[in-house]
């Protein structure tokens, strides 16, 4: 069975940036599964293993606008501290979920002053291009059950 919409998909992966630097793996933590099309892996990926089955080896090169996009400056804002109310000890890398007015955002902590925090609402690999090595596991229809709740359930995926 080939990779195509709404399949269940479970590979295994290995994915570094351009340096060769490991980002993510799925080795010792069993293979991923998604539903092809359902929006579960980034665009670049789910292009590149179309077609494919199990068994198939793929390496594919992704640029960030297939990805997580271009980093975007704009995207960095000074906040006053006392909006931390209830954070102790903020520290720089701590990840905070902000309401937006396009919904919620996940920010990091780039920078402190001294009545200031600088957070940065772009992606972790925001402007990274994603080297993916990838072995497909098996290729299977989804359920009806996984189509309505848009994952996966079972290896790979998670049970209710």
């Amino acid at each position: 069975m080939k990779v195509a919409e709404n399949k269940v998909v479970l590979i295994d992966y290995k994915l570094t940036d351009n340096e060769g630097a490991v980002i993510d793996t799925s080795e010792g933590a069993g293979p991923l599964a998604y539903i092809h099309g359902a929006g579960n892996i980034i665009e670049g990926l789910e292009e590149a293993l179309l077609g494919k089955e199990a068994g198939d080896d793929v390496q594919a090169s992704i640029e960030p606008a297939k990805a997580y996009g271009e980093r975007n400056e704009d995207m960095q804002q000074e906040v006053p501290k006392e909006l931390f109310g209830g954070v102790d000890n903020i520290e720089i890398g701590m990840q905070f979920q902000s309401d937006t007015e396009q919904g919620p955002v996940m920010v990091t902590v780039i920078e402190i002053n001294e009545e200031m925090v600088v957070v940065d609402g772009n992606h972790p690999l925001a402007g990274t291009h994603l080297n993916f090595d990838v072995t497909i596991r098996e290729v299977r229809e989804a359920s009806e059950e996984e189509l309505q709740h848009g994952h996966v359930h079972g290896e790979g995926g998670h049970d209710h």
